[in-house]
């Protein structure tokens, strides 16, 4: 039995996945508008310890094909250290096909191209990241410690070691006053990238932060349903991928659920929102029933 140390997150996408955790925390925690890892010290842990429940894990599921290495961006781990894992994993689960982990820009920053060619030689081959908002002004404001253009260098770095992208959008993180911007500006993130999954969830920022999120963003006026649905439609309207991208909009947070392939659907995507204006007891999802 694993004793993680809680909370222990993972994408929706990772529910069948292994979970190992390589580190505690995460190593940047400063985004005002995500208390994930608020109450919790980061940590890198020892590594003879992860390969004890490596040993745990793959005799209790010796058939499994998928890991996620937890907690916030266990790519910060030095590189040795996190390829001795990946040889680890392959060497206990024979059949493993994909290992995933959430991962920030400085992450990727930390790592030469050849770094994460040969991590995706050893499997890594999907990352999980937070893009938020493609405006520079609403990246200031959330403290995300990144701005667009070294977004867009530092996403084409991973797509270049051929590493796989999902990425995560924001609604209603600019408020009112930069929902337009935020909406068209990220956009040109994902139409200069060549990220392979796109998802979007809406802003909900937890009591025990919300103090210190307003004090940053001093003009924010938060957005109702209808207007993330507006920022939604303006946001799709916006992207013209080179590539195909996966879309999915059905997080626990969203007042509406959509899904699709871009650039394919993004017709049908903007007329079920559409339909949804028109008809909102139909489709939007009630309050009650969402969460954060």
């Amino acid at each position: 039995m694993i004793a993680y140390l809680d909370p222990l997150y993972r994408p929706p996408a990772e529910a069948n996945s292994i979970i190992l955790q390589l580190t505690y925390g995460c190593s940047y925690n400063n985004c005002t508008f995500c208390s994930m890892y608020k109450n919790k010290g980061f940590h890198i842990r020892d590594i003879e310890d992860i390969k004890s429940e490596i040993d745990i894990l793959s005799k209790s599921n010796p058939q499994a094909t998928k890991v996620f290495l937890a907690d916030g961006d266990a790519l910060v781990v030095d590189t040795i250290f996190l390829v001795e894992i990946l040889e680890y994993l392959q060497d206990r689960f024979k059949r493993l096909r994909r290992v995933s982990l959430y991962a920030t820009f400085f992450n990727i920053k930390s790592k030469s191209i050849d770094e994460l060619i040969l991590l995706e030689q050893n499997k890594l081959s999907l990352i999980y990241i937070g893009i938020e908002s493609g405006n520079d002004t609403i990246l200031s404001k959330i403290n995300k410690g990144i701005y667009s253009n070294d977004m867009i260098e530092l996403l084409n770095k991973v797509s270049t070691a051929n590493i796989k992208i999902s990425a995560t959008i924001i609604l209603g993180l600019g408020g009112i006053v930069y929902s337009s911007l935020h909406a068209k500006q990220t956009a040109n993130i994902i139409n200069k990238t060549t990220i392979n999954y796109l998802s979007t969830l809406q802003l909900g920022v937890d009591e025990t932060i919300k103090d210190t999120f307003m004090d940053k963003f001093l003009d924010f006026v938060p957005l109702n349903d209808f207007d993330i649905l507006q920022e939604q439609r303006l946001f799709i309207e916006h992207i013209e991928p080179t590539n195909k991208v996966i879309f999915r909009s059905n997080h626990a947070s969203n007042a509406l659920h959509l899904k699709g392939i871009l650039p394919r659907d993004k017709n049908r995507l903007i007329l079920e929102i559409d339909k949804a204006n028109q008809n909102p007891q139909d489709t939007i999802i009630p309050l009650k029933y969402r969460g954060f």
